[in-house]
């Protein structure tokens, strides 16, 4: 494919970088990859990403809404390829908390925002989480509307073994009672297939274990179209990051790892044929090339 930049005459500049993305598909080859939205996140800036500057916040006031926040995406990936399809990721699910430290996250239109795109729960053969925060796992264990079950009952939900070992290690802020991600993914529980990494876990995509924000954290490798795409979940949360990967992000896990795994994701995502896809960027298909010295995330067209 030729990769086409996102131009400005797609909405105003200090739109376009403080808005959630809208369905967006990219075809590589035989494989067709589309964002497919749930909500968003309004994450606390000068709290995620600590060492920016009041200066830094005023010179990039463009990634910002009126209150400070950084507007992040909430969704899924679906990968669809001779007629089989599976998803990254699993949004939110229809809900709406407040998380100390980080801010308001709201989901629930991924399974309409499927239906317009011709596909049912029932289609998903995989569900492959990058990890077990509610933002990406949220529709793998909530119960579908009107129902008991979760909407993918009749899928995979795979993720790395040390990612579901340590569910029950981690509690859920902002709740009166002691809940802890284990208790919140019980429903998911008879579907999980934990994998190792490098496995092929659907023709084209591997899992690749990238531990730093969670534990377990994993990224997805999907070879299509003689493109590599790089499904890097939380390793970033904005685009600004791709610029400044060691700044420390005050919700990763393990912030050696974390900052190291960015640090070498930007160096990857800058070689050729390579398209990194962010979860919850305003654009989430996108490449790393170097201007003056310095990685720049920039959106591509899809």
């Amino acid at each position: 494919m030729e990769i086409t930049p996102v131009t400005d005459t797609a909405s105003p500049l200090d739109e376009r970088f403080r808005t959630p993305s809208g369905i967006r598909t990219l075809t590589l080859g035989d494989t067709r990859l589309t964002y497919v939205p749930d909500g968003q996140a309004n994450l606390t800036a000068r709290v995620l990403l600590a060492a920016a500057t009041e200066a830094y916040w005023a010179e990039h006031a463009a990634y910002l809404d009126d209150d400070g926040h950084l507007v992040a995406g909430l969704g899924a990936l679906l990968v669809e390829r001779d007629g089989r399809a599976m998803l990254i990721d699993a949004g939110m699910g229809p809900t709406e908390v407040t998380l100390p430290h980080v801010g308001v996250i709201t989901g629930g239109t991924m399974l309409d925002n499927l239906a317009a795109l011709g596909r049912s729960p029932e289609d998903i053969e995989v569900v492959a989480l990058t990890h077990l925060h509610p933002d990406h796992s949220g529709w793998a264990w909530h119960p579908a509307p009107g129902g008991d079950r979760p909407p993918f009952t009749e899928a995979s939900v795979v993720l790395t073994e040390s990612e579901w070992r340590g569910r029950h290690d981690h509690e859920i802020p902002g709740l009166a009672e002691r809940v802890t991600l284990g208790d919140l993914v019980k429903p998911m529980e008879p579907q999980v297939r934990t994998v190792a990494d490098g496995e092929e876990i659907f023709p084209g995509v591997r899992v690749r274990f990238s531990p730093g924000h969670s534990h377990g954290h994993a990224a997805y490798v999907i070879h299509a179209g003689g493109k590599r795409v790089i499904a890097f979940g939380d390793a970033f949360h904005t685009p600004l990051q791709i610029t400044h990967p060691l700044w420390e992000n005050v919700i990763d896990h393990d912030h050696r790892q974390a900052t190291a795994l960015r640090r070498d994701l930007v160096g990857e995502l800058a070689e050729p044929d390579t398209i990194g896809f962010g979860i919850h960027f305003p654009h989430p298909f996108g490449t790393v090339r170097d201007e003056a010295g310095r990685s720049v995330w920039h959106p591509i067209e899809a």
